[in-house]
C-alpha cells in the first residue's frame, strides 16, 4: 500500500469527481491570483516580509493572502502589483 501519494496524481484523480471539480473550478480565479503573486515574488527574490515592507503592511497579511485565507480588495492587489513591478489586469469573460 502506498503511504504517500504524489500531489499531481491526487489532483488528477480528484478532478474526476464532479463535485470536487466544480468546487475547484469555482475557486480557480482566486488560485490564479495567488499563484501569480507567489511566482512573481519568488522570481524577484523577495520574501513575504520584504514584500510586506514594500507595501507598508505586516508579513502575516502576505502569508494569509498567499494561503488563500485573505480576500484582498482590488486596491490592495494594485499595491501588490506595484510592489512587484507588475501590472494588474482584470477581465470578465
Amino acid at each position: 500500500m502506498e503511504k504517500y501519494i504524489d500531489f499531481d496524481k491526487w489532483h488528477r484523480k480528484m478532478l474526476k469527481d464532479p463535485e470536487f471539480k466544480k468546487a475547484y473550478d469555482d475557486l480557480e480565479p482566486e488560485f490564479a491570483v495567488i499563484r501569480a503573486i507567489i511566482e512573481k515574488r519568488i522570481k524577484d527574490g523577495l520574501t513575504q516580509k520584504q514584500l510586506a515592507k514594500k507595501i507598508g503592511i505586516k508579513q502575516p497579511i502576505i502569508s494569509r493572502l498567499e494561503s488563500g485565507t485573505y480576500n484582498p480588495s482590488l486596491k490592495f492587489l494594485k499595491k501588490i502589483a506595484k510592489a512587484l513591478d507588475a501590472k494588474l489586469v482584470v477581465t470578465l469573460k
